[in-house]
């Protein structure tokens, strides 16, 4: 996420690396945003929610019950935050607090901005290169601390400052 502190264009997308979205999906999402440019109902983000699934069963349980627990706590309504495929406008995302790991959490963080989001269905195939960096285990462990610290910051007052691009 370190690289979208400089953005240029007034959205972007953000997609895993693995191969395992489907860039076709892009087109369905952008849809979505452009139906609601105008007006108050724009959308700040489109998260892709993944349908049939192609990760071992361990994977889908843990995201499963992690997706489950996140939504309760932070009342997001967003069935699967872990999914790469993003779209965000460019201003919303320079609103959100910036940390490790935030991609899990950028739709409660639109949320806790008055930002509007809405998921779309979008397909999932295996792994095409690399190796996972976490395990189940790292993951939930890396997921809980965060998870507690995006708990406590939504229930506090926002600070709205405007971001500033510093120019050399």
């Amino acid at each position: 996420m370190t690289r979208h502190w400089r953005p240029t264009a007034p959205g972007w997308r953000t997609l895993d690396g693995d191969g395992q979205n489907y860039p076709a999906d892009i087109p369905g999402m952008l849809a979505l945003v452009r139906a609601h440019e105008a007006g108050p109902g724009a959308i700040q983000l489109v998260a892709g929610h993944r349908v049939n699934r192609r990760d071992t069963a361990s994977k889908r349980w843990a995201s499963r019950f992690a997706n489950g627990l996140r939504s309760r706590l932070l009342k997001d309504a967003t069935p699967d935050t872990g999914c790469g495929l993003k779209l965000i406008e460019r201003a919303a995302f320079l609103r959100l607090p910036y940390f490790d790991h935030m991609h899990r959490f950028i739709p409660a963080l639109i949320q806790r901005h008055n930002g509007r989001m809405v998921t779309h269905p979008v397909n999932h195939r295996h792994r095409q290169a690399g190796v996972s960096k976490y395990g189940n285990l790292d993951r939930a462990l890396v997921g809980i601390l965060d998870l507690v610290g995006v708990w406590w910051l939504i229930r506090r007052p926002r600070l709205d400052v405007e971001a500033q691009e510093l120019r050399s």
